[in-house]
């Protein structure tokens, strides 16, 4: 089996900051991109922002310049480092990985569970 398990999620003031984190465990042979997506209540799911195994990032407009994504490629962990934060940042922010498991020969995409995210103003 293969999970994704996110945590840092919490209540902010805006201007404030988080960080999130993102580990994948189980039988992994290999993890290609990673990114966060967030999905506000009654709105879309969204990307954040990804990053590859080489560590070339994408972030979306509205977070560029705030937010921030690495990753820890021997540990399979994807972390998002939230600075700035304001009230439209509030979403549930998901984990999501493309990965190969041991043994197999397709990658496939895979989520987590969701953190919650609030940005009181």
């Amino acid at each position: 089996q293969v999970q994704l398990v996110e945590s840092g999620g919490g209540l902010v003031q805006a201007g404030g900051s988080l960080r999130l984190s993102c580990a994948a465990s189980g039988t992994i042979s290999v993890v290609n991109a990673m990114g966060w997506y967030r999905q506000a209540p009654g709105k879309q799911r969204e990307l954040v922002a990804t990053v590859t195994s080489g560590g070339t990032t994408n972030y979306a407009d509205s977070v560029k310049g705030r937010f921030t994504i690495s990753r820890d490629n021997a540990r399979n962990t994807v972390y998002l480092q939230m600075n700035g934060l304001k009230p439209e940042d509030t979403a549930v922010y998901y984990c999501n990985a493309d990965l190969r498991r041991i043994g197999g020969i397709h990658f496939y995409n895979t989520w987590g569970q969701g953190t919650q995210v609030t940005v009181s103003s």
